[in-house]
C-alpha cells in the first residue's frame, strides 16, 4: 500500500526516521481515499458541505454572524488575533454570547497575540468567555491547590526556551458543534476588504457544514484539553450531524512535537497520487529536500505543476528569500512558479487531479511540518475543486511567472541573502 524508503522526516520514539513515498495509486483510485484515513487519523467521510470564502468582505461577516446566533458553545483557536476594528468586532460577538449564557472558549497563541491589546482579553473573561494563551513566556504559574488559586514559581530554565518555538497555527471556530470554519487568515485589519491593494491581504476562508465539523471540535478540543487540562463533550460540543452536502471530507490535526507529523504525509501523499495537475497556493514555500524530490518526480511523471506564491509584497521577506534559494530543481523540472502581485499572498490551498483539495492552516514549510500545531481540511469532491481551480487561475492572471533563466541570473550578493536566509528559516 505504502512504500517507505529514505527521505522526510518522521519522529518515532524521539529519533527521525527519513521517509519517501513511492507512486502506487492514483488520486482517484479508492486506495487513496483509504490511506489517507488511516494514515492522517479521522476517516473521510460522507455527507459534507465545504463553502469557499474569498478575502474578509466575505469570510468575516459570514463567520460573526454565526457566532451572533450560537445557542450552546462556541470554540474557536487561531494564531494571529490584532488590536484593530476586526479584533474589535471579534471580541464583541464573543463577550455577547458568554454574557448570553453560551459556553464559550478561546484559544490564543501568545506569539501570534504580541499585537493584540490586552484589553481585548480582559473584556472577554469579565464576559464569562473562558481564554487560554498557548504556551505564553512567563516565570510563574497560577495553580490550585485545595481550591484555592495560588501562584507557583517555576524557574524558566534554558532546556524550556524551545518550547517558545512550538506554537499553535491552527484556525479553527466551530459553533454548536454544527458550522465550523478554517483557513488561512487570522484575526486583523489586514485581512478585511477584498486584497484591494498591499494593505489588504488576498486569503481564503472556508465553512464546513456536515459529519466532518466533529473532527473539526476534535482538533480544537485536543489543544484545550493540553491548555486547560479539560476535557469538552457532550451534546453541546458533539452533537448528531445530519448530512448537509455531498462533499467527502475530512479534518485531521497535526502536532509534531508528539511525533505527528500529518501535514507533510498528507502533502507526499497527495503529490505521489497525482497523475495530470497540482496546484498549490502557498503563504510560506520553503520545502525541504524530499519535498523538492517528491514535486520533481511529479513532473517526471507528466504531472503539470503550478504553485503561486507572494510575490515583492510579503509580510515576512526572510521566507521569500529562503524560497527563493530552493526553486533552481523546480524550474529546471518544468515546475511553474508565479508571484502574486497586488497585495501579500496568505492563501493555502492544494488541488490535485481536478478532485482532491487541501486548505486550512498547513504552510508548505519546515515550521508548519516539524513546530506548528496544524489543522486542514481534505475535500474529495470534483465540484469543490472546480471551484478552487477557478480561484486558482484567477489569482494567477494577477501573478506574473518566475522563468528558470531569470532565476538562474539572480546577482551574487542576491544569492547570498538567500543563501543565509534558507540557512536561518532550516533552524526555525
Amino acid at each position: 500500500m505504502l512504500a517507505l524508503v529514505a527521505s522526510g522526516c518522521a519522529a518515532i520514539h524521539g529519533q527521525k526516521l527519513k521517509y519517501q513515498i513511492s507512486s502506487l495509486y492514483p488520486v482517484d483510485d479508492p486506495q487513496f481515499l483509504r490511506t489517507v484515513s488511516v494514515l492522517l487519523g479521522p476517516g473521510v467521510i460522507e455527507g459534507n458541505k465545504a463553502t469557499a470564502l474569498i478575502n474578509g468582505d466575505q469570510f468575516f461577516p459570514v463567520m460573526l454572524d454565526e457566532i451572533r446566533k450560537a445557542k450552546k458553545s462556541i470554540t474557536f483557536e487561531t494564531y494571529i488575533y490584532w488590536s484593530g476594528q476586526i479584533g474589535q468586532q471579534f471580541a464583541d460577538a464573543l463577550s455577547e454570547r458568554a454574557l448570553a449564557g453560551i459556553k464559550v472558549h478561546v484559544i490564543l497563541d501568545w506569539m501570534g497575540t504580541s499585537r493584540m491589546d490586552p484589553v481585548y482579553i480582559k473584556q472577554m473573561r469579565q464576559s464569562g468567555v473562558q481564554v487560554e494563551i498557548y504556551h505564553p513566556l512567563k516565570w510563574w504559574d497560577i495553580g490550585s491547590q485545595s481550591g484555592v488559586q495560588v501562584e507557583i514559581y517555576h524557574p524558566l530554565k534554558w532546556w524550556d526556551i524551545g518550547r517558545l518555538n512550538i506554537r499553535t497555527h491552527r484556525k479553527l471556530l466551530v459553533i454548536d458543534g454544527k458550522v465550523g470554519f478554517t483557513g488561512g487568515a487570522g484575526v486583523a485589519d489586514v485581512w478585511g476588504g477584498n486584497s484591494q491593494d498591499e494593505e489588504h491581504w488576498r486569503d481564503s476562508h472556508f465553512k464546513l457544514e456536515g459529519p466532518a465539523v466533529s473532527q473539526m471540535q476534535a482538533a480544537f478540543v485536543d489543544n484545550w484539553m493540553k491548555s486547560r487540562a479539560e476535557v469538552l463533550h457532550g451534546e453541546d460540543y458533539f452533537p448528531a450531524l445530519e448530512p448537509a452536502g455531498h462533499h467527502l471530507a475530512q479534518v485531521f490535526q497535526s502536532s509534531p512535537r508528539e511525533g505527528s507529523e500529518s501535514v507533510e504525509v498528507m502533502y507526499l501523499l497527495s503529490i505521489a497520487a497525482a497523475r495530470k495537475h497540482i496546484r498549490l497556493s502557498a503563504a510560506y514555500f520553503v520545502p525541504d529536500k524530499i519535498s523538492i524530490e517528491a514535486l520533481v518526480q511529479a513532473r517526471k511523471r507528466g504531472v503539470e505543476v503550478e504553485i503561486i506564491l507572494p510575490g515583492a509584497k510579503t509580510d515576512v521577506i526572510v521566507v521569500r528569500r529562503a524560497s527563493r534559494s530552493s526553486w533552481g530543481r523546480l524550474l529546471a523540472a518544468g515546475v511553474k512558479i508565479y508571484e502574486y502581485q497586488p497585495a501579500m499572498y496568505h492563501c493555502k490551498v492544494m488541488v490535485v487531479d481536478d478532485v482532491w483539495v487541501s486548505v486550512g492552516s498547513a504552510n508548505f514549510d519546515n515550521r508548519s511540518f516539524r513546530l506548528n500545531d496544524e489543522a486542514n481540511l481534505n475535500v474529495y469532491s470534483r465540484e469543490f475543486a472546480a471551484e478552487q481551480i477557478r480561484t486558482f487561475e484567477a489569482d494567477k492572471r494577477l501573478s506574473l511567472p518566475v522563468s528558470y533563466q531569470a532565476w538562474k541570473n539572480r546577482s551574487i550578493p542576491t544569492r547570498i541573502r538567500e543563501w543565509l536566509a534558507n540557512r536561518i528559516r532550516s533552524q526555525l
